[in-house]
């Protein structure tokens, strides 16, 4: 089997003025630069996305602007990487924060949603539900409202043999719990994985 290296990142930036900063990675040195230039345009857009939904969330001044990024895996030809943005605004009882994240097969040259990593026709929204509810119960997770299932492209990113479900701020717990992050063993969904796609590769023993 060949040794599928890391892709190389660089970190760009974004900055407004003092207090306002926002940082992002740029793929570089591909060899195919059509997927390198596809991936960049791809976190780019994120990127904007996020400052947009905060600017566009509140009439007041932004203070204060911070954007960040964390490579969650770079092996076995799947990139998968999280951009969060935290936002002050002017007389705001708190700063709010947002998470977005992106997986790229690069062997296929395409970004993955959910349900590409699993098997077509499988109920991957009603398998990884349920073991996001037995972790609410054995985690004693405090809901704002009652879970029932995630959606078809919840957000998710993959970090080495885990993949690891989240939810935004307010949207299932108190903001004072912070983001619920649910990882999932691979092994625990091995039957309805996709074998060809991103997971699948995370799965076998190199």
């Amino acid at each position: 089997m060949p040794i599928l290296l890391p892709v190389n990142i660089k970190t760009a930036s974004i900055s407004g003025g003092p207090n306002k900063r926002v940082i992002y990675p740029q793929v570089i040195g591909m060899q195919n630069q059509e997927t390198e230039k596809s991936i960049n345009h791809t976190i780019v857009n994120q990127t904007q996305e996020l400052i947009d939904q905060q600017v566009g969330n509140m009439p007041t001044t932004v203070e204060e602007m911070l954007g960040l990024y964390e490579i969650k895996n770079n092996q076995r030809n799947v990139l998968s990487l999280s951009l969060s943005n935290y936002t002050y605004h002017y007389h705001a009882a708190h700063g709010m924060t947002y998470i977005k994240s992106l997986t790229f097969d690069l062997e296929k040259a395409k970004s993955s949603e959910l349900k590409d990593l699993f098997k077509p026709g499988s109920d991957y929204i009603q398998r990884l539900s349920t073991l996001i509810k037995e972790q609410i119960v054995d985690r004693k997770i405090q809901l704002i409202t009652d879970f029932t299932v995630i959606k078809p492209d919840q957000d998710y990113y993959i970090a080495d043999k885990s993949l690891v479900i989240y939810f935004q701020l307010y949207e299932i717990t108190p903001y004072v719990f912070g983001f619920p992050i649910f990882p999932i063993s691979i092994y625990d969904i091995q039957e309805i994985i996709d074998e060809k796609g991103p997971l699948g590769r995370m799965a076998v023993n190199m």
